[in-house]
Protein backbone atom coordinates (compact mmCIF):
# COMPACT_ATOMS: atom_id res chain seq x y z
CA UNK A 1 0.00 0.00 0.00
CA UNK A 2 1.58 3.27 -1.09
CA UNK A 3 1.00 6.87 -0.06
CA UNK A 4 1.44 8.69 -3.36
CA UNK A 5 -0.31 12.00 -2.62
CA UNK A 6 0.33 14.05 0.52
CA UNK A 7 -2.67 16.38 0.47
CA UNK A 8 -4.47 17.55 3.61
CA UNK A 9 -7.56 15.50 2.73
CA UNK A 10 -5.52 12.32 2.28
CA UNK A 11 -3.99 12.75 5.71
CA UNK A 12 -7.35 13.44 7.38
CA UNK A 13 -8.67 9.91 7.04
CA UNK A 14 -11.92 8.44 8.32
CA UNK A 15 -10.65 6.66 11.40
CA UNK A 16 -13.79 5.98 13.42
CA UNK A 17 -15.94 5.63 10.30
CA UNK A 18 -13.49 3.10 8.85
CA UNK A 19 -13.78 0.98 11.99
CA UNK A 20 -17.58 1.01 11.76
CA UNK A 21 -17.95 0.94 7.97
CA UNK A 22 -18.34 -2.78 7.33
CA UNK A 23 -20.84 -3.18 10.15
CA UNK A 24 -22.91 -0.23 8.96
CA UNK A 25 -22.99 -1.49 5.35
CA UNK A 26 -24.03 -5.04 6.27
CA UNK A 27 -27.07 -4.85 3.97
CA UNK A 28 -25.27 -3.57 0.86
CA UNK A 29 -25.62 -6.21 -1.93
CA UNK A 30 -21.92 -6.21 -2.82
CA UNK A 31 -22.08 -9.32 -5.03
CA UNK A 32 -24.94 -7.86 -7.07
CA UNK A 33 -23.18 -4.52 -7.43
CA UNK A 34 -19.92 -6.16 -8.54
CA UNK A 35 -21.79 -8.16 -11.19
CA UNK A 36 -23.61 -4.98 -12.27
CA UNK A 37 -20.35 -3.11 -12.82
CA UNK A 38 -18.79 -6.10 -14.58
CA UNK A 39 -21.76 -6.35 -16.94
CA UNK A 40 -21.70 -2.60 -17.54
CA UNK A 41 -18.05 -2.76 -18.61
CA UNK A 42 -18.53 -5.90 -20.72
CA UNK A 43 -18.35 -5.02 -24.40
CA UNK A 44 -17.16 -1.48 -23.71
CA UNK A 45 -13.56 -2.42 -22.92
CA UNK A 46 -11.49 -5.48 -23.75
CA UNK A 47 -8.83 -4.75 -21.15
CA UNK A 48 -9.05 -5.85 -17.54
CA UNK A 49 -6.79 -3.31 -15.80
CA UNK A 50 -9.15 -1.38 -13.53
CA UNK A 51 -9.00 1.35 -10.89
CA UNK A 52 -11.58 1.25 -8.08
CA UNK A 53 -11.57 4.93 -7.10
CA UNK A 54 -12.73 5.65 -3.54
CA UNK A 55 -12.65 1.95 -2.69
CA UNK A 56 -13.20 2.34 1.06
CA UNK A 57 -12.61 -0.92 2.90
CA UNK A 58 -12.30 -2.85 -0.36
CA UNK A 59 -15.51 -4.89 -0.31
CA UNK A 60 -16.21 -4.26 -3.99
CA UNK A 61 -12.55 -4.26 -5.03
CA UNK A 62 -12.08 -7.87 -3.95
CA UNK A 63 -15.30 -8.94 -5.66
CA UNK A 64 -14.42 -7.18 -8.91
CA UNK A 65 -11.00 -8.86 -8.78
CA UNK A 66 -12.70 -12.24 -8.32
CA UNK A 67 -14.59 -11.58 -11.57
CA UNK A 68 -11.32 -11.45 -13.50
CA UNK A 69 -10.24 -7.80 -13.32
CA UNK A 70 -6.73 -6.68 -12.40
CA UNK A 71 -7.71 -4.18 -9.72
CA UNK A 72 -6.02 -1.16 -8.16
CA UNK A 73 -7.86 0.03 -5.05
CA UNK A 74 -7.56 3.74 -4.25
CA UNK A 75 -8.83 5.74 -1.29
CA UNK A 76 -7.88 8.91 0.60
CA UNK A 77 -8.15 7.21 4.00
CA UNK A 78 -5.24 5.21 5.39
CA UNK A 79 -7.60 3.65 7.91
CA UNK A 80 -9.95 2.44 5.17
CA UNK A 81 -7.03 1.05 3.15
CA UNK A 82 -5.54 -0.79 6.12
CA UNK A 83 -8.79 -2.73 6.44
CA UNK A 84 -8.97 -3.23 2.65
CA UNK A 85 -5.42 -4.58 2.48
CA UNK A 86 -6.27 -7.23 5.06
CA UNK A 87 -8.90 -8.61 2.64
CA UNK A 88 -6.55 -9.12 -0.32
CA UNK A 89 -2.75 -8.98 -0.53
CA UNK A 90 -2.98 -9.36 -4.33
CA UNK A 91 -4.59 -5.99 -5.01
CA UNK A 92 -2.42 -2.88 -5.25
CA UNK A 93 -3.79 -0.42 -2.68
CA UNK A 94 -2.85 3.26 -3.05
CA UNK A 95 -3.65 6.27 -0.87
CA UNK A 96 -4.66 9.26 -2.98
CA UNK A 97 -7.29 11.95 -3.17
CA UNK A 98 -9.67 11.11 -6.04
CA UNK A 99 -9.29 14.54 -7.63
CA UNK A 100 -5.50 14.11 -7.69
CA UNK A 101 -5.37 10.58 -9.10
CA UNK A 102 -2.01 9.66 -10.63
CA UNK A 103 -1.31 6.02 -11.44
CA UNK A 104 1.87 6.26 -13.49
CA UNK A 105 0.45 4.08 -16.25
CA UNK A 106 -3.02 4.18 -17.85
CA UNK A 107 -5.77 1.68 -17.08
CA UNK A 108 -8.59 0.27 -19.20
CA UNK A 109 -11.38 1.29 -16.85
CA UNK A 110 -12.10 3.35 -13.76
CA UNK A 111 -15.07 2.71 -11.50
CA UNK A 112 -16.27 4.63 -8.46
CA UNK A 113 -18.97 2.98 -6.41
CA UNK A 114 -21.35 3.65 -3.52
CA UNK A 115 -21.63 7.41 -4.23
CA UNK A 116 -17.94 8.11 -3.64
CA UNK A 117 -18.14 10.92 -6.21
CA UNK A 118 -20.63 12.72 -3.95
CA UNK A 119 -17.85 13.05 -1.36
CA UNK A 120 -16.08 15.54 -3.60
CA UNK A 121 -16.64 19.03 -2.24
CA UNK A 122 -18.15 20.83 -5.23
CA UNK A 123 -19.02 20.56 -8.92
CA UNK A 124 -15.64 22.12 -9.68
CA UNK A 125 -13.84 19.41 -7.71
CA UNK A 126 -15.93 16.78 -9.51
CA UNK A 127 -14.67 18.10 -12.82
CA UNK A 128 -11.12 18.12 -11.44
CA UNK A 129 -11.62 14.47 -10.54
CA UNK A 130 -13.05 13.69 -13.99
CA UNK A 131 -10.01 15.30 -15.61
CA UNK A 132 -7.73 13.18 -13.43
CA UNK A 133 -9.63 10.04 -14.46
CA UNK A 134 -9.37 11.08 -18.12
CA UNK A 135 -5.56 11.45 -17.83
CA UNK A 136 -5.21 7.99 -16.31
CA UNK A 137 -7.37 6.11 -18.83
CA UNK A 138 -6.16 4.54 -22.04
CA UNK A 139 -7.69 5.83 -25.26
CA UNK A 140 -11.10 4.19 -25.52
CA UNK A 141 -11.08 3.57 -21.77
CA UNK A 142 -14.31 3.59 -19.77
CA UNK A 143 -15.31 5.51 -16.64
CA UNK A 144 -18.34 4.14 -14.76
CA UNK A 145 -19.65 5.48 -11.48
CA UNK A 146 -22.82 5.73 -9.41
CA UNK A 147 -23.93 8.96 -7.80
CA UNK A 148 -26.69 10.20 -5.50
CA UNK A 149 -29.20 12.57 -7.08
CA UNK A 150 -30.38 15.97 -5.90
CA UNK A 151 -33.75 14.33 -5.19
CA UNK A 152 -32.18 11.82 -2.80
CA UNK A 153 -30.26 14.50 -0.95
CA UNK A 154 -33.29 16.75 -0.63
CA UNK A 155 -36.09 14.23 0.01
CA UNK A 156 -34.49 11.06 1.40
CA UNK A 157 -31.38 12.09 3.31
CA UNK A 158 -32.56 15.64 3.98
CA UNK A 159 -32.12 16.93 7.51
CA UNK A 160 -33.08 13.56 8.96
CA UNK A 161 -31.63 11.44 11.74
CA UNK A 162 -31.09 7.69 11.46
CA UNK A 163 -30.15 5.22 14.19
CA UNK A 164 -28.33 1.93 13.58
CA UNK A 165 -27.66 -0.80 16.13
CA UNK A 166 -25.62 -3.51 14.40
CA UNK A 167 -22.85 -5.98 15.19
CA UNK A 168 -21.19 -4.21 18.08
CA UNK A 169 -21.74 -0.68 16.75
CA UNK A 170 -24.43 1.79 17.76
CA UNK A 171 -24.62 4.77 15.41
CA UNK A 172 -26.63 7.99 15.47
CA UNK A 173 -26.47 9.44 11.94
CA UNK A 174 -27.56 13.09 11.69
CA UNK A 175 -27.96 14.94 8.40
CA UNK A 176 -28.30 18.63 7.60
CA UNK A 177 -29.42 19.51 4.06
CA UNK A 178 -28.14 22.73 2.48
CA UNK A 179 -30.30 23.82 -0.49
CA UNK A 180 -27.67 26.29 -1.70
CA UNK A 181 -25.58 23.46 -3.17
CA UNK A 182 -27.78 20.40 -2.52
CA UNK A 183 -25.23 19.10 -0.04
CA UNK A 184 -25.82 17.03 3.07
CA UNK A 185 -23.63 17.57 6.10
CA UNK A 186 -23.34 14.27 7.96
CA UNK A 187 -22.39 13.77 11.60
CA UNK A 188 -21.90 10.30 13.04
CA UNK A 189 -21.88 9.55 16.76
CA UNK A 190 -20.43 6.05 17.02
CA UNK A 191 -20.41 3.74 20.03
CA UNK A 192 -18.25 0.61 19.84
CA UNK A 193 -18.95 -2.33 22.15
CA UNK A 194 -15.76 -3.67 23.73
CA UNK A 195 -15.17 -7.25 24.92
CA UNK A 196 -16.15 -6.33 28.48
CA UNK A 197 -19.49 -4.89 27.30
CA UNK A 198 -18.40 -1.28 27.82
CA UNK A 199 -18.95 1.12 24.90
CA UNK A 200 -16.32 3.56 23.66
CA UNK A 201 -17.40 6.62 21.72
CA UNK A 202 -16.20 7.80 18.32
CA UNK A 203 -17.20 10.63 16.03
CA UNK A 204 -17.01 11.40 12.33
CA UNK A 205 -18.31 14.15 10.08
CA UNK A 206 -18.24 14.71 6.35
CA UNK A 207 -20.27 16.26 3.57
CA UNK A 208 -21.75 14.95 0.32
CA UNK A 209 -22.68 17.14 -2.65
CA UNK A 210 -25.22 16.33 -5.38
CA UNK A 211 -25.51 17.92 -8.83
CA UNK A 212 -28.10 17.60 -11.60
CA UNK A 213 -27.82 15.15 -14.46
CA UNK A 214 -27.25 18.07 -16.83
CA UNK A 215 -24.41 19.31 -14.64
CA UNK A 216 -22.82 15.86 -14.60
CA UNK A 217 -22.96 15.75 -18.39
CA UNK A 218 -21.45 19.21 -18.69
CA UNK A 219 -18.63 18.47 -16.28
CA UNK A 220 -17.78 15.12 -17.91
CA UNK A 221 -17.78 16.64 -21.40
CA UNK A 222 -15.69 19.52 -20.08
CA UNK A 223 -13.12 16.95 -18.95
CA UNK A 224 -13.05 15.44 -22.46
CA UNK A 225 -15.38 12.44 -22.03
CA UNK A 226 -18.09 11.20 -24.36
CA UNK A 227 -21.23 10.11 -22.50
CA UNK A 228 -22.18 6.50 -23.21
CA UNK A 229 -25.29 6.37 -20.99
CA UNK A 230 -26.84 7.68 -17.80
CA UNK A 231 -29.38 5.29 -16.32
CA UNK A 232 -31.15 4.74 -13.04
CA UNK A 233 -28.81 2.76 -10.80
CA UNK A 234 -29.25 -1.04 -10.79
CA UNK A 235 -32.41 -0.88 -12.92
CA UNK A 236 -31.16 0.02 -16.44
CA UNK A 237 -34.18 2.36 -16.64
CA UNK A 238 -34.28 5.93 -17.88
CA UNK A 239 -33.93 8.26 -14.87
CA UNK A 240 -36.95 10.19 -13.64
CA UNK A 241 -37.48 13.03 -11.19
CA UNK A 242 -37.69 10.58 -8.26
CA UNK A 243 -34.60 8.53 -9.11
CA UNK A 244 -32.33 8.33 -6.07
CA UNK A 245 -29.12 7.17 -7.76
CA UNK A 246 -27.71 7.29 -11.27
CA UNK A 247 -25.26 5.01 -13.07
CA UNK A 248 -23.05 7.10 -15.36
CA UNK A 249 -20.89 5.57 -18.08
CA UNK A 250 -18.48 7.67 -20.13
CA UNK A 251 -15.65 6.93 -22.55
CA UNK A 252 -12.31 8.55 -23.34
CA UNK A 253 -12.24 9.02 -27.14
Amino acid sequence: MSNEIGSEEVQRGYGDFAEAYDALTFNVPYDEIAEYYSETLCGLTNGKRLLDMGCGTGNLSVRIAALGFDVIGQDASEEMLTIAASKSPDIRWIRQNMSETELGEPVDAVISTLDSVNHLRSADEMEQCFRAVFRNLKKGGVFAFDVNTVYKHREILGSNTFVYDVDGVYCVWQNEFDPSDNSVGIELDLFFEEDDGVYTRGYENFREVAVSEDELRRRLEGAGFQIVEILEYLTHSIPNERSEKLMVVARKP
